[in-house]
């Protein structure tokens, strides 16, 4: 096994995480400006709910002898619990928020100085999803609603507030850059509800202007190396 030797970035989250290391992806450009500073964790389950998702997050923070010290804890559900009945991935609003809670309260008690940045769920195109969804076999229904998952995002920001964490607001980043139109999403969402190289690009300058300006000495360009610049070790080494 290999050895720890560095702290880590946890992202935890469904698909949209776990498809976050596909070229321009956010994991795979965080995972590049914290080399040797913090190991980048994928903990993305495509599919996953925040009920499904919370017996694997106490899994993944089960303390463990020499385990890595989580400094950042990135939360990214809810594009899956806004999915509408009868899909068996919805989670009704309550439970979610709940939810949510219950995970940030599960990590500072895990370690109470990991600092916690909250994700909202992107904008969703119908079309396109509808469009994506009769290519099943057989044909799906629309499983999820525009305005249903914006109630989940905006729900998001009022948890961070709530309990004085961190929050990056992707589906306003989003719906912004597609001024306002559901048919200018096809630009940063692939199938209506993953996200393309151009929705991760705004996904991520959000999420390190927020670690520049809540968490500035977490920051890449504030952590110094694990292990020192060759140029900086002796003749003897």
């Amino acid at each position: 096994m290999a050895a720890t030797v560095q702290d880590a970035i946890m992202l935890f989250g469904d698909s949209i995480t776990q498809m976050g290391w596909s070229p321009g992806g956010f994991g795979a450009r965080l995972t590049d400006v914290y080399c040797r500073r913090f190991d980048v964790l994928n903990r993305g389950f495509g599919g996953y709910n925040t009920k499904w998702a919370m017996p694997v997050l106490e899994r993944c923070l089960e303390p463990q002898q020499n385990a890595p010290k989580i400094r950042i804890f990135v939360l990214w559900l809810g594009a899956n619990d806004a999915a509408i009945l009868p899909s068996r991935q919805h989670v009704p609003l309550d439970e979610y928020i709940n939810n949510i809670e219950s995970m940030v309260r599960l990590v500072r008690t895990r370690d109470e100085s990991t600092k916690i940045i909250l994700v909202t769920p992107p904008p969703i195109s119908e079309a396109m999803w509808a469009a994506q969804l009769k290519e099943n076999d057989p044909a799906a229904q629309l499983d999820r609603k525009f305005d249903t998952t914006k109630e989940y995002a905006q729900s998001v920001v009022a948890v961070a507030a709530k309990m004085g964490v961190s929050v990056v607001d992707v589906w306003d980043r989003i719906w912004t850059a597609a001024g306002a139109r559901q048919e200018a999403l096809s630009q940063y969402l692939s199938d209506g509800l993953h996200l393309t190289a151009a929705g991760y690009a705004i996904a991520y300058d959000a999420l390190m202007e927020n670690i520049k300006e809540e968490h500035a000495s977490l920051h890449y360009e504030q952590v110094n190396p694990t292990f020192p610049p060759w140029p900086e070790l002796g003749n003897g080494v």
